[in-house]
């Protein structure tokens, strides 16, 4: 059988290592390639920077294309965080189809940025959800799905890591299955989908006026702007400002306007917990220092 992985960051790396392990090692009867992001350019000199996903799959001898246009016919294609979209004509190319791992339950949170959203708002649960790939984003019909709780203390890294380690053994199991006709897919209802965008730095501004109050504990009118998923909006407390810094770590952060000697600056709050309906924020790093602890922070610069 000849499979294709699309995919980029390293987070998805678990997924690529389970196929290579249930399938690649056998070269005589299966063919794995991989399809991931071309390098880009960084620092001063410009230097290529590989993908994780390439870099993986390089030590392990396998084919990688960086030009999706070169995707062979094969059996079937496993995509997970490739960072582009696919087309149909390379959709076309396989015989069983492409099976795309999506971080959310489907038809919730389509796009760029599910684990965000969850977590900023509020959700109890996520899951992943293995769709068949068609033309448009995260639209396909359900092949199966699992579901995961959100623990108090996860942040987008924590739980992201989790849902993809999970999909890893969830995939290798239902490959077979799915290869046979076994399984009756679920169309989606596009009329309960919603969107999240990729995430941008402004995305994780709060004002500081905000901040006090939640710091306070004080009831307010006021509203937090999950900008990148349907601008939904949220009561400003300490609870959904707590969710709000844990979605957004560790990038971009929520972050603050604060005037310092005459002098507007930029103030990223690293970490925060919850003291009943009060937020206590615990470290924070003003744009060009290194991070400090908030009670630091407010002593030396007399707040």
């Amino acid at each position: 059988m000849k499979i294709v992985f699309f995919g980029t960051p390293d987070f998805v790396l678990p997924i690529l290592e389970s196929i290579y392990k249930t399938y690649g090692l056998d070269r005589e009867n299966n063919t794995l390639i991989v399809v991931t992001q071309p390098p880009k350019p960084q620092g001063r000199e410009k230097t290529k920077e590989f993908s994780p996903v390439d870099h993986w799959a390089f030590k392990k001898h396998l084919t990688v294309l960086t030009n999706i246009n070169e995707t062979p016919e094969a059996d079937l294609g496993v995509v997970a965080a490739y960072g582009a979209f696919i087309p149909q004509s390379v959709i076309e190319r396989f015989k069983y189809g492409i099976l795309n791992i999506h971080p959310s339950l489907l038809p919730k949170y389509r796009g760029a940025s599910p684990i965000q959203a969850a977590i900023a708002l509020g959700e109890r649960e996520v899951g992943v959800s293995v769709i068949m790939l068609d033309r448009e984003m995260d639209h396909g019909p359900i092949v199966s799905q699992f579901r995961e709780t959100i623990q108090e203390n996860d942040t987008n890294i924590s739980l992201r890591t989790k849902l993809f380690e999970r999909s890893a053994e969830f995939l290798i199991e239902l490959i077979p299955s799915y290869l046979e006709g076994k399984i009756r897919l679920k169309e989606q209802d596009h009329a309960k989908a919603s969107f999240c965008r990729i995430i941008e730095k402004q995305d994780g501004f709060i004002s500081f006026s905000a901040l006090k109050l939640v710091r306070e504990g004080k009831a307010s009118e006021e509203k937090i702007i999950v900008s990148f998923c349907d601008n939904c909006e949220l009561l400003l407390n300490g609870k959904n400002v707590h969710n709000f810094i844990r979605a957004l770590t560790p990038w971009p952060g929520v972050w603050t306007k604060i005037e310092i000697k005459n002098e507007e600056k930029r103030l990223k709050i690293l970490e925060a917990h919850l003291e009943g309906e009060k937020l206590v924020l615990d470290m924070v790093q003003l744009e060009g220092k290194d991070p400090v602890n908030w009670k630091q922070f407010e002593e030396g610069y007399k707040l």
